[in-house]
């Protein structure tokens, strides 16, 4: 990318006790039961909700779908082409990429299922992210964009 960022964006060596970077990517941390995280700049419920819609997105369509949120560089659209080669399954997956900061949301489909998350697809995703997005709701909006997606795929 061209914005002068440098990956990895996590030092493996950098992070908490009990925390590793798993083989796609992630950062996988231990947690103790009963403990609050207080560092999450979403709730539990957000976090549940996010996580049920891309299980239900990923089972009802049979295409991955992924999500990515934080910087893009200074060009969204190059950012997200340098990184969907790594997301999980990225022939047969989708990104929804959000740079909060940069006011930017970013949609690409692998190549095995471009036939079916098209740009009409993507686009109605980006639309009911947007209205969600301008009052402030990062993850209704993420959410949203997968229901949306999920459905206009479903019926196709």
């Amino acid at each position: 990318m061209a914005s002068g960022n440098h990956w990895p964006a996590v030092i493996e060596a950098e992070l908490p006790l009990g925390s590793v970077i798993t083989s796609s990517g992630r950062v996988s941390s231990v947690h103790r039961a009963g403990e609050e995280f207080p560092e999450l700049p979403f709730t539990q419920q957000e976090l549940i909700a996010l996580d049920v819609a891309l299980t239900d997105a990923t089972r009802s369509t049979k295409i991955r779908f992924n999500v990515y949120l934080g910087d893009l560089g200074d060009d969204p659209a190059a950012g997200v082409l340098a990184l969907f080669p790594s997301t999980p399954e990225a022939e047969r997956s989708t990104l929804i990429a959000v740079s909060p900061n940069q006011r930017a949301i970013e949609i690409r489909s692998g190549r095995r299922v471009s036939n079916r998350v098209t740009d009409s697809v993507a686009q109605l995703g980006v639309t009911a992210a947007v209205a969600s997005f301008g009052q402030g709701d990062l993850i209704d909006g993420i959410v949203s964009a997968i229901r949306v997606m999920t459905a206009a795929i479903s019926k196709a």
